[in-house]
């Protein structure tokens, strides 16, 4: 098509653009000098009428314009946006030098050049130079018309993969405010050929030459049934452009309906190169379906994700058991959307109260029981607010499983962390209290011939969830920066939302009770490492958004643990899935119990002390 080719040729000179553009202001200097003096002296006169040394006088003319549109940056300007702008730096331009050229002609006592040309030809050379610029919007314009059925500045993406994902998106975004240039693969079969007429330009390492060369705004990876491994090597040769980076959706998103025809920016999960867990479909479905499960937290990141995992498994009655009116009346709202065929309790309670929780409980008779509501901000929980994580992680987890039991729930699992490990926190160590609660009762059960299995799931930090460093992250990068990180050294394990749900509702199918699930998940990731990725996925680099450290805050370490020294641990079926089973005798965790239950506040130091003889391994930061 020769609009395409028009499109590749000026691609390919724009690296040369400012050379180009004194070049053809050149030109149209010197045929407006020819012009004037035309105008002047008419068609017998205007080339036999001039002095010998009018070469020399144009050619000089012409040296002083171009110095005056270097030193008024005029070649900088993009002619495909010419404006009112660029007339008004070129009318200053050629007034400058048609008026400096003047007085040097008059000064050298150059009589034969005649007055009216030199006093017209600044004002032919503003005609012609406008006219050159604006015309050559207007072809760009209508090329990119004919191009992408839109006159309007298009976002030009090279696309990563020539797979059946890159011709739907083609298809899909072409019409939307984007042209694909081209497509890279390293698939040698493909390279030369072309998909929905998008030529096959090279390897995906050749990204950087190819996005220079084609003045390309966007890199699009379009790689969605690649492994996580693939796709980030992809996203970082992408990152090596300096542009910025948007994907298709993931093969596990595209399961869950989302098109290949919308982009989106790249997200942390993106980053991670793990494989995602492979879980007990149908022991899941059999756990589930048919079943009435309640959900406390049920509108915080964790909960609300639950929600959407369990309502796939067709339960007979979803509970929603959430302090926060918003969040219940948000999650209320996507899953009545989504999943209009299971019926939902919405219930506003507070799992620190024990009668509402007995009487809701003996209501709606719960078969499994997801508990996620806790505080979880470390630096929130360490100051001023050591009491009030206890009786929300640790006592309202009690009274949350004594409910469960009493009501004859055949499950009850525990979302735990990391951050229960040796704890250095009051949040950590609050958590570690809530498994040991869950260890009494699961033994106390079992005792006495009960059904209820108690179990908890610990795993690290997830994704986007409230109070993750991602959401601050991508905040900071959007302001301009800097991004702000605590310690250079400091680790975290990672899971996405999705997966940390996943995980919950299988260990809900295979618990035993009195266990603490723990997911392998890989290496940890050094918070600065995935900053600086971030960065460079915004099309940014380390000067414009510069990182500044912090430092540690309250309660903080450099990395976390999921297993304790001194926890042994159990293979699963599940080959990233393991479990911990704790040694909790001796520890009398009901003395803590009754003692926050007596009261309703209480110093932060007299908290940490009554933490401390509970939980051994408990050392606060610092100290």
């Amino acid at each position: 098509m020769i609009w395409q080719s028009l499109d590749s040729i000026l691609t390919r000179i724009r690296p040369r653009r400012e050379v180009l553009a004194l070049a053809i202001d050149a030109l149209v200097v010197a045929a407006c000098w020819h012009i004037t003096y035309l105008f002047r002296l008419g068609f017998e006169r205007w080339h036999s009428a001039r002095p010998d040394y009018d070469v020399w006088v144009m050619l000089a003319l012409v040296a002083l314009y171009l110095g005056v549109f270097v030193a008024l940056r005029v070649p900088k300007g993009m002619w495909r946006f010419s404006g009112f702008g660029e007339v008004q730096r070129l009318t200053l331009a050629c007034a400058i030098a048609g008026l400096v050229g003047a007085v040097a002609v008059l000064m050298a006592q150059l009589s034969q050049v005649p007055r009216a040309v030199l006093a017209l030809h600044p004002v032919v050379s503003l005609m012609g130079l406008a006219m050159v610029r604006i015309g050559y919007r207007m072809l760009y314009e209508h090329m990119r018309g004919r191009i992408s059925g839109s006159a309007t500045e298009t976002r030009r993406a090279l696309v990563m993969g020539a797979g059946d994902a890159a011709r739907l998106l083609i298809a899909g975004i072409q019409h939307h405010g984007w042209v694909v240039v081209g497509l890279l693969d390293d698939d040698r079969r493909r390279l030369g050929t072309r998909v929905s007429n998008v030529p096959v330009l090279g390897p995906l390492d050749s990204a950087p030459r190819w996005a220079e060369l084609h003045g390309i705004s966007h890199i699009i990876v379009a790689l969605p049934s690649a492994t996580p491994a693939e796709r980030r090597r992809a996203l970082d040769l992408a990152a090596a452009t300096h542009l910025p980076v948007v994907t298709v959706p993931s093969a596990a998103e595209l399961r869950e309906g989302t098109t290949v025809t919308r982009v989106r920016e790249i997200e942390a999960e993106d980053l991670l190169g793990r494989e995602p867990v492979q879980l007990d479909e149908g022991g899941i479905s059999e756990a589930l379906g048919g079943k009435v499960v309640l959900i406390t937290g049920a509108g915080g990141s964790i909960g609300s994700e639950l929600c959407r995992q369990v309502a796939r498994y067709g339960p007979l009655k979803l509970v929603l058991y959430e302090l926060s009116e918003f969040a219940l009346y948000r999650i209320e709202q996507e899953l009545s959307e989504h999943f209009p065929h299971i019926p939902l309790v919405r219930l506003v309670g507070d799992v620190r109260d024990p009668e509402h929780l007995r009487a809701t409980f003996t209501r709606v008779r719960p078969q499994v029981v997801f508990h996620a509501a806790a505080y979880k901000h470390v630096p929130l929980m360490e100051e001023d607010n050591a009491f009030a994580a206890l009786r929300n992680n640790t006592l309202g987890t009690w009274r949350a499983a004594s409910a469960a039991a009493e009501a004859g729930a055949e499950r009850f699992v525990l979302i735990s962390t990391d951050k229960a490990v040796n704890p250095t926190n009051v949040m950590g160590a609050s958590k570690r209290a809530a498994e040991m609660v869950i260890a009494k009762l699961a033994a106390e059960v079992l005792a006495r011939g009960g059904r209820t299995r108690f179990m908890a799931v610990r795993f690290g930090n997830v994704l986007g969830s409230s109070g993750s460093v991602i959401p601050k992250f991508k905040e900071q990068i959007a302001r301009g920066g800097p991004v702000t990180v605590t310690h250079p050294d400091i680790t975290r394990f990672f899971m996405t939302i999705p997966e940390a749900a996943r995980l919950v509702v299988q260990a809900a199918a295979i618990g035993e009770g009195g266990q603490v699930f723990v997911l392998d998940m890989g290496e940890p990731v050094r918070i600065v490492d995935l900053a600086r990725d971030l960065i460079r996925m915004s099309g940014h680099s380390a000067d414009e958004i510069p990182i500044t450290f912090s430092g540690l805050r309250p309660g903080e370490k450099l990395y976390e643990e999921l297993l304790a020294d001194a926890d042994a641990t159990l293979a699963t079926r599940f080959e990233r899935l393991r479990i911990a089973r704790l040694d909790d005798r001796g520890h009398d965790v009901q003395a803590l119990l009754d003692w926050a239950a007596e009261r309703s506040s209480a110093p932060d130091d007299e908290v940490r002390e009554r933490l401390a003889r509970l939980v051994s391994e408990y050392r606060r930061a610092g100290h």
